[in-house]
């Protein structure tokens, strides 16, 4: 089977036409790459939602206090440290990814899916809580989250780097790395497996087809799996 996508425009498209991430974690499963979701607590704000796209990675940081006159930190006297500047960099398809903090305050809202949506970007991955939930919903955008929880940002927490590498649920996201996610789960998808990845969860896709037909006419579970090899 060639490859059935020339750009990651079609290849984003296409996995969200066709794919879930149960078929996805299956084939990673198969081809030895069995950590691959994130933490199970992490999930799409609204249920019906799917995203795509490749990874802008934010590490955040808690503070305690504001604007401290002696503090030497570069991002001190900062409010929200570089999330403006990482919200502005986002890219068409990127996937605006953060961890670092603490579950004390939200690390997204409403405001910035309206800023992230006008970007063209593919959604945000949060190890953390959303804020202003109703107003990101009324947008259709795709956010992943650990819950909503109205605490602010501002003087609790601060990103301190973007774009670069960094780990959640003990796997690293770099930038530009593919994610995936649904209603059960959030994938991240290496580098040197996406195409061979895509393609075989297309191919399960279309013999789970064939097994349910058969399973739906009377076919025995042993006997679709000795059949199809898929069950």
């Amino acid at each position: 089977m060639t490859t059935p996508y020339t750009n990651d425009a079609e290849m984003f498209a296409l996995m969200k036409d066709k794919l879930f991430t149960a078929v996805i974690g299956d084939i990673l499963d198969l081809l030895g790459y069995r950590h691959q979701f994130l933490p199970a607590g992490i999930a799409p704000l609204q249920k019906t939602t799917k995203m795509a796209g490749r990874a802008m990675p934010v590490l955040e940081a808690d503070v305690y206090d504001t604007e401290i006159p002696g503090a030497r930190g570069p991002l001190a006297q900062k409010p929200f440290g570089l999330m403006l500047e990482a919200l502005d960099d986002l890219k068409q398809d990127e996937v605006y990814v953060a961890t670092g903090a603490s579950l004390r305050y939200a690390l997204w809202g409403e405001l910035m899916s309206v800023r992230a949506g006008h970007l063209n970007a593919a959604g945000a991955v949060l190890d953390g809580y959303v804020r202003d939930a109703n107003g990101i919903e009324a947008q259709n955008f795709p956010a992943f989250c650990r819950g909503v929880y109205a605490q602010d940002q501002g003087p609790r927490g601060k990103v301190i780097d973007f774009r670069t590498t960094i780990e959640l649920g003990g796997i690293q996201i770099k930038p530009g790395t593919l994610m995936f996610g649904d209603r059960e789960g959030v994938l991240i998808i290496p580098a040197d497996a996406e195409e061979e990845t895509i393609r075989r969860a297309l191919e399960k896709v279309s013999i789970e087809g064939e097994v349910e037909r058969a399973i739906r006419g009377g076919m025995s579970a042993t006997d679709a799996l000795a059949t199809f090899g898929v069950m």
